[in-house]
């Protein structure tokens, strides 16, 4: 049966192999080098133009120039190829290499891909800055929302038809993927399915977007794409780059209006934020187009914009509008010293000017100071007039809910949207909303556009422009795929790599959640302790099992430093901010936490420590670890690295400080509340966007991130179906959900096949199906025979597509 999951994933999802084209840096200079004195612009040789694609395609009067993955067909290899020296072309200079015609009939092969918009004649457009909020057309049969009557008009004056409507079971499975990233529970579809409401899709979709944790642990994906995020990879060993992992999760779990999220990236409040601004430092010697300056400028440009500045970082742009200078001036915005213009990595002897992209909305300061010149950056990206900004973000959400941009790709802003009303409307409705995204997603997740089936795509089916027929099968998300693996199979790993407390902190009803710990130190009456005064606490016991659940909230009056187990975790000096943490991995036996503890001030005042943490037992149980009584103390202060440089032999009990009045009711409440947000995310299934990346996750397309990326591939390689069939991570979790799911009741095969293709595919299982399979398994459920299922399932394409 593995072999036939094989034999699924490869041919169902796979293109054919072969090296990608670069449109801009290897098409378009070849061609305009050799064709396009005779052949663009107002030159048409033989009525024939390659100033479009289209144009390329149908050729001149000697017939069709190209055919796109059909390289042997069209006249352009034909002349570019032939001996004969009156047909051969170019007519005049040297002839095509051999080099230059493989590059040819590889980007043919490959579909003739052409950056929308792009044109060797005269640019035919040019993108509005400013917003616009068009006139909503009148609504249709009762479709009310606008993106229905805006799309409903455009296909009524094409004469096409709407797009057949969505049956519940396979929206029910749409939704969940796209807004929470998981699949629904059997029971949760029987309940949908079974509720006979009118509105039960739009209570639905509030319903997934109230559930702040999975959306944000979803949508992680998505930002972290964006913004280059990750938790390992380049930079990080040589802090050269830095994290926005805690910062990215509480804005998207808190749900921040976009506005603010993007004015706090470009210019950080606090260095929480300051890792997407910061870019990656690279070792040793980089090229002119790889510093930070450059590469906060081609960030900015991409993730707020959808401009490409990689091709004008080098020289002024082959594809579009942007001119080195531009690049060099926004990126002068960030630089704290003098940035001399590079063309090809060469000086041109002119050094850049901070500057922004429009300057009809206002200009930078170049002489105020880099902080100052960041907050008006911010202050110009997000300004009321600048509609690019508002634009590229609901053209980016209506992609990932809809497979195709309004503007196509996504990062090209520059060329004309399909429907121009659509995407201006969405922009306008995000600012009427207070930048609120999940207002975007449930307006487009509720209109019939959405709840319609999906368009059936061949490769032909652009080469005349698109035409918009209802959403595009997307597929899965290397994470979306191992969580809903893991939902499945229940073998989801139980930590994370993330460095970020899985909880709403708005959202904390934590009230019944009583404190257990005491505020301590050296001596009951530590009003006279001195400004500077330093002592170490501890605490040691027994654990009767490992666990690495286990989480901590501390305050420390005025600085701490805390170890667990010799491995420092946290440091904090505001006890009236006081901090959650997840604490390292407990080991079975003896553990020990210490904690390094300072006071500060100018002179004699109160100082005391608070810690509580809780460790998640057996059965729903918790042990409390509290600073209390029980705690030691030692006046010698461990080295940077949590050892003593002599073990000390003056531990003395620690003491509860007399008067915690002075410290529990300005934090007690904020203390409850952590400890309420560490709990609630104990509870949780693990997700994969928390996660490092692996070989699996690799395979499944998850990128390195060490730059931007806004669309992850459509298709799975060859090489990557292969390895996702045969990679041993993949194989060890199958084994593993195989025995979780044996070890359940099941009344027959056919009760389990039903319940994984509910659970899996969102539909019972035809007669055949069924049949199959429950004859695969035989006559009771054993591991090998689940596994096979499983297998089965799972390598379907349509499990790993979202229809």
């Amino acid at each position: 049966m593995r072999i036939l999951s094989l034999l699924l994933v490869t041919f169902a999802l796979a293109p054919a192999l072969g090296a990608e084209v670069d449109f801009a840096h290897e098409i378009v200079p070849l061609l305009k080098q050799k064709c396009g004195n005779c052949h663009s612009g107002t030159q048409k040789e033989g009525a024939f133009s390659l100033n479009t694609r289209e144009e390329l395609i149908a050729g001149g009067e000697s017939g069709e120039a190209i055919v796109p993955r059909k390289p042997s067909e069209g006249e352009l290899i034909a002349r570019i190829t032939t001996d004969d020296e009156f047909t051969r072309m170019p007519p005049e200079g040297d002839a095509l290499t051999a080099e230059q015609i493989g590059l040819l009939k590889r980007w043919i092969e490959s579909g003739a891909q052409w950056e929308p918009g792009f044109t060797f004649g005269e640019p035919l457009y040019e993108p509005p800055l400013k917003p616009r909020r068009p006139e909503l057309p009148p609504a249709v049969a009762g479709r009310t929302n606008p993106i229905d009557r805006i799309l409903d008009a455009q296909l009524a004056s094409e004469k096409r038809p709407q797009p057949e409507p969505l049956g519940d079971k396979a929206f029910l499975r749409r939704v969940y993927l796209d807004l929470i990233g998981l699949l629904p529970t059997p029971e949760e579809r029987a309940a949908f399915l079974s509720d006979e409401s009118p509105n039960k899709r739009t209570k639905l979709v509030d319903d997934l977007l109230g559930r702040d944790i999975n959306y944000a642990e979803h949508w992680l994906t998505f930002w972290n794409d964006l913004l280059r995020n990750d938790y390992a990879g380049t930079g990080f060993i040589t802090g050269g780059r830095t994290q926005i992992s805690k910062w990215l999760y509480e804005a998207l779990v808190t749900n921040m209006p976009y506005d603010q999220f993007v004015r706090e990236l470009i210019a950080p409040p606090t260095k929480e934020s300051a890792g997407f601004a910061g870019g990656i430092k690279w070792r040793g010697e980089v090229s002119a187009g790889q510093t930070v300056e450059i590469q906060f400028a081609q960030n900015v440009g991409q993730s707020f914009l959808g401009i490409n500045l990689k091709c004008a970082s080098c020289h002024d742009s082959f594809i579009d509008r942007w001119k080195l200078k531009d690049s060099f001036g926004l990126a002068a915005v960030y630089a704290e010293r003098t940035l001399e213009i590079h063309r090809c990595d060469k000086p041109i002897g002119e050094n850049a000017e901070a500057a922004w992209l429009f300057p009809e909305l206002g200009q930078i300061d170049a002489s105020a100071s880099q902080p100052e010149r960041l907050k008006q950056l911010a202050s110009l990206m997000t300004h009321r007039e600048n509609g690019r900004f508002t634009r590229t973000i609901v053209n980016r959400l209506w992609h990932r809910m809809m497979g195709y941009g309004i503007v196509h790709p996504t990062d090209a802003m520059q060329n004309p949207p399909w429907n121009a009303d659509l995407l201006d409307f969405l922009a306008e409705d995000l600012v009427a909303n207070n930048y609120d995204l999940k207002a975007t997603l449930k307006l487009i997740a509720t209109s019939h556009a959405y709840q319609s089936r999906a368009q059936l795509v061949t490769e032909d089916s652009d080469n005349g422009g698109y035409q918009y027929a209802g959403p595009r099968t997307k597929r899965m998300t290397a994470e979306q795929f191992v969580d809903c693996v893991w939902e499945i199979t229940q073998t989801a790993p139980t930590k994370y790599d993330a460095p970020v407390i899985r909880a709403n902190p708005n959202a904390i009803a934590g009230k019944d959640l009583a404190l257990g710990g005491h505020w301590i130190w050296s001596r009951a009456n530590t009003g006279d302790a001195a400004a500077g005064e330093t002592i170490s606490l501890r605490k040691r016991w027994k654990q009767d099992e490992a666990t690495d659940q286990a989480y901590a909230v501390i305050s420390c009056d005025n600085a701490y430093t805390l170890y667990v187990n010799g491995k420092k975790v946290s440091e904090g000096d505001n006890w009236l901010a006081p901090e959650l943490v997840v604490l390292p991995p407990l080991k079975k036996g003896q553990n020990e936490i210490l904690i390094v503890a300072k006071n500060a001030g100018n002179g004699p005042n109160a100082a005391a420590l608070f810690f509580e943490g809780r460790i998640p037992g057996q059965e729903g149980t918790e042990q409390a670890v509290a600073s209390d009584a029980s705690w030691q103390w030692t006046s010698q202060v461990p080295e940077k690295n949590g050892k003593f440089k002599k073990k000390p032999e003056d531990w003395a009990a620690a003491v509860i400080a007399e008067n915690e009045k002075i410290w529990s009711p300005r934090v007690s409440g904020q203390l409850t509340n952590l400890l309420a947000q560490g709990n609630n995310a104990s509870q949780r299934m693990v997700r994969s966007a928390l996660l490092k990346s692996d070989f699996l996750m690799r395979s499944l397309g998850r990128p390195n991130r060490d730059q931007v990326v806004t669309v992850r591939p459509l298709e799975l390689t060859t090489l990557e179906a292969i390895d996702l069939s045969n990679g041993e991570t993949l194989a060890n979790l199958l084994h593993q959900g195989a025995v979780n799911l044996e070890q359940r009741e099941w009344k027959s095969p056919d009760e389990f096949v039903t319940w994984l293709y509910n659970y899996a595919l969102s539909r019972n299982p035809t007669d055949q199906e069924l049949s199959t399979l429950s004859a695969a398994i035989g006559d009771r459920l054993e591991t090998s025979q689940v596994e096979d299922v499983l297998w089965a399932v799972f390598m379907l394409p349509e499990f790993q597509l979202v229809r």
